[in-house]
């Protein structure tokens, strides 16, 4: 991790140490035209290092998206990919990473560990703070057929280096903001409790904790404050070595089919969720008094305080921070007959799997109720 206001202009010294001459960097159009790219592209030309921009990325790319930049990149020499912008870039770059270096589809690696060959390096630069994809081995993309999203990893795929830099994030939109942010609160708050959790995800989460909610309503309020932008950069971060050594929750899995049925934004989709699933894995009392440590580290109740008056503090806290940036984004409760599609599509979700508290599809048709 190198992080701190003016990372990106090292840009260029990093990619010699991979050692790297010819780098590909995967953007967005929107990007480019903010100019946030031209401070990497002078660092990396005043070090030697060649560019080739690809900047076409959509978000929540899917496995057409993906071959696209792969089909674009294949008649290029290059030995270093940079992921420039959001988690979308990063997954664009790590899946095409995939089919450079190993042919195939991406739907040949869904899982883990499915990468037979060498795979190139990679630098992660994010320009959100939110997924916190730049410390992390998965990529996250969807089968253009099914749209069902695919979590596809291997050690191999981890960014070498994650560029922190907070002026990046300084003209984000006031949504990605607010649903970037909302999304790297949820990763903190999920990754403490799941049951593949252990000492290193959960040093990662309370930290990760610690820094966004106390930084989330002041970069809302005041988007140039950098000290602010750091705090949400810096947890986002945390929180994604978080996923990485804990994985996710039920949170996730029923966020994931309102983005498919409804295009709700990912981020606020989970923040909607959120709290009627801490309320949910709350019934558990050793789950309890992991969601009170988390209060406690936040500085949202006193360290003596009891389980339920902590998860309590704590739901009404994500509540609020979910109704000031991200609910109005919700769709309205959905009929009967869609909820339980739902509730079977959430249950079918990867990150279902790991929630403390196991949960069949009535379980996820009641936390639709409780939060739409």
């Amino acid at each position: 991790m190198v992080f701190g206001s003016g990372a990106v202009e090292r840009l260029g010294e990093l990619a010699l140490q991979m050692p790297a001459r010819r780098a590909l960097i995967v953007t967005d159009l929107g990007i480019v035209r903010a100019g946030l790219l031209n401070r990497a592209l002078r660092s990396l030309a005043s070090a030697g290092v060649s560019r080739i921009v690809y900047d076409e990325v959509r978000e929540n790319p899917t496995t057409a998206d993906v071959e696209r930049c792969a089909e674009f990149a294949k008649e290029k020499r290059f030995d270093l990919i940079i992921g420039f912008g959001g988690g979308s870039s990063m997954d664009t770059a790590k899946g095409a990473n995939f089919l450079v270096t190993n042919g195939g589809r991406m739907q040949d690696y869904r899982g883990f560990g499915k990468a037979d060959k060498p795979m190139l390096p990679m630098i992660a630069v994010p320009t959100t703070t939110g997924t916190g994809s730049e410390m992390q081995s998965y990529a996250v993309i969807s089968d253009e057929a099914t749209h069902v999203k695919m979590a596809c990893g291997d050690p191999k795929a981890a960014p070498r280096i994650a560029v922190l830099d907070p002026q990046l994030t300084v003209t984000q939109p006031d949504l990605v903001t607010a649903c970037t942010g909302m999304d790297a609160i949820s990763h903190a708050v999920e990754t403490a409790v799941t049951s593949n959790r252990n000492e290193i995800s959960l040093l990662f989460s309370r930290e990760a904790f610690r820094l966004t909610v106390n930084s989330y309503e002041r970069v809302l309020e005041n988007p140039r404050n950098l000290s602010a932008r750091a705090g949400m950069l810096l947890g986002a971060a945390y929180s994604g070595l978080a996923i990485e050594n804990s994985m996710l929750g039920a949170a996730h899995a029923a966020a994931n089919p309102l983005t498919a049925r409804y295009g709700t934004v990912h981020g606020a989709a989970v923040g909607v969720m959120l709290p009627a699933v801490v309320h949910f894995n709350a019934r558990d009392a050793q789950i309890a008094m992991l969601y009170r440590d988390h209060a406690v580290a936040a500085g949202l109740v006193e360290s003596g305080a009891a389980p339920s008056e902590a998860v309590d503090v704590l739901t009404d806290r994500l509540l609020e921070l979910g109704e000031k940036a991200v609910r109005r984004l919700a769709p309205t409760r959905p009929d009967d007959a869609t909820l339980s599609m739902m509730a079977l599509e959430a249950s079918e979700q990867m990150t279902a799997k790991f929630n403390p508290r196991p949960l069949s599809p009535p379980d996820f048709e009641e936390l639709y109720r409780a939060s739409l």
